[in-house]
């Protein structure tokens, strides 16, 4: 009986260590899939890592907020801030529809504070290459 016992238990360990193995793999393709679609390399990789993180697309965040440009921050303000009223509850509005569009605000100020990190990093790389010539 307790032979009986172990063989299950073994055949049951193969069988999840198994299902284990192929969702890494999957997470693994799906992590290069979502970088390549933002690019590639090192760069598309942080934008997937902020659309997960964020749990929101850029994309997403500009329709939610109805926007083209997001380095026009008055534009964004103002889509937010008349967003964000109209769905304010005490004015009947929904609680989920307000938090969506403050996710949007916040996932647009992730990418444009690293747009401003990758330009600074860029110019303080251009201005120690000119330095050293």
């Amino acid at each position: 009986m307790a032979k009986n016992l172990i063989s299950v238990i073994i055949a049951g360990s193969k069988v999840v260590g198994r299902a284990f193995a192929k969702a890494f793999q999957q997470e693994l393709e799906m992590s290069k899939q979502a970088a390549a679609r933002h690019g590639g390399g090192r760069q598309g990789e942080k934008k997937a890592a902020a659309d997960l993180s964020m749990n929101m697309s850029l994309q997403e965040a500009r329709e939610i907020l109805n926007i083209e440009d997001i380095a026009n921050k008055e534009s964004v303000e103002k889509s937010y801030k008349h967003l964000f009223d109209v769905n304010d509850k005490s004015k009947g509005g929904s609680f989920y529809l307000q938090s969506k569009v403050v996710r949007a605000k916040e996932r647009i100020e992730v990418e444009l504070k690293a747009e401003d990190q990758e330009t600074l990093k860029t110019d303080t790389d251009s201005e120690n290459r000119t330095e050293k010539t």
